[in-house]
Order: structure tokens, then C-alpha cells, then sequence
């Protein structure tokens, strides 16, 4: 399993893990030269927090790194970013992301795109599947996360 495979296969982990609590399956990592220094998943419902998405817990589990770290990290996540996540990866100054897929949201690539952050998507069977059955049967509770 090369890297990339293997680190969005944590962040799959994560998204389970989060549907498993009873939450919306999206999960994240942050990779830093190989290395997990934070890994989260949206934990909205079970915090009843407005802001942990995965990309935000990842972030806040990571602890407090300098900008040192942020800028040579990678930030795995599931499901393409939206824009309170993208802000969070703008303000710290991470340079590449890669997403899990973007079919079932499509958040805001183009921007981290126009700041200079390298987006991949993978289009990852898994990480649709997720999303689709998840959308299905919680119409409400996704529209909630995603501000609509």
C-alpha cells in the first residue's frame, strides 16, 4: 500500500468511527514527513459543537505546532473541504491536500487552489459510498453541516 493510500485509509477510519458515534462519516489526518500528528473525524453531533469537522478536529488533536510544521504537512480528508476547514488550512499555511472525493460535496478546492495548495482528489470508492448511503438516510442532518 503505497502512502497516500495508506494515510487516506486512517482518515476512512475516522469517518467510520464518527458514523459509528452516531455522527456524520467525514474524517481527517494530517501527515507530517510520514507521520500522523493529528487525526479527527466530525464530531458535530456528539460534541454538539458548530465547528468540528473532520479537518477541524484533525487540527485541534494535532495540539498547537509551529508554522513550521503546518507548511511541510499534508491534510488527508474524506471528503473534499468546506470553507471553514479551507480557512483553517489557509491560515496555517498547509500546502497539500488530498481528498478522499468531492462527488457528494464539492467544497472549496478552488480557492485552496488560488492560494497555492496542491489539491488531489481520488475519487475513492469508499469514501463515496459513505457519503451517499449516509446522505440517504440523514437529508436533514447533512443539509445542517453543510450550512444549508
Amino acid at each position: 500500500m503505497n502512502p497516500t493510500d495508506q494515510f487516506l485509509e486512517v482518515a476512512i477510519q475516522e469517518a467510520q468511527q464518527g458514523l459509528l458515534e452516531g455522527g456524520i462519516p467525514i474524517g481527517s489526518v494530517i501527515v507530517h514527513r510520514d507521520t500522523i500528528i493529528g487525526r479527527g473525524h466530525n464530531r458535530r453531533i456528539q460534541k454538539l459543537s458548530a465547528i468540528l469537522h473532520g479537518e477541524m478536529d484533525a487540527l485541534e488533536n494535532a495540539g498547537r505546532q509551529p508554522a513550521s510544521v503546518y507548511r511541510v504537512c499534508t491534510l488527508f480528508t474524506t471528503l473534499s473541504p468546506c470553507a471553514m476547514c479551507s480557512g483553517a488550512i489557509l491560515l496555517y499555511g498547509i500546502p497539500r491536500v488530498i481528498v478522499g472525493e468531492n462527488r457528494t460535496f464539492m467544497g472549496e478546492e478552488e480557492l485552496l487552489r488560488s492560494r497555492g495548495v496542491s489539491v488531489e482528489v481520488l475519487e475513492n470508492r469508499e469514501c463515496i459510498r459513505l457519503m451517499e448511503e449516509f446522505i440517504q438516510h440523514n437529508r436533514a442532518l447533512w443539509n445542517e453541516d453543510i450550512g444549508m
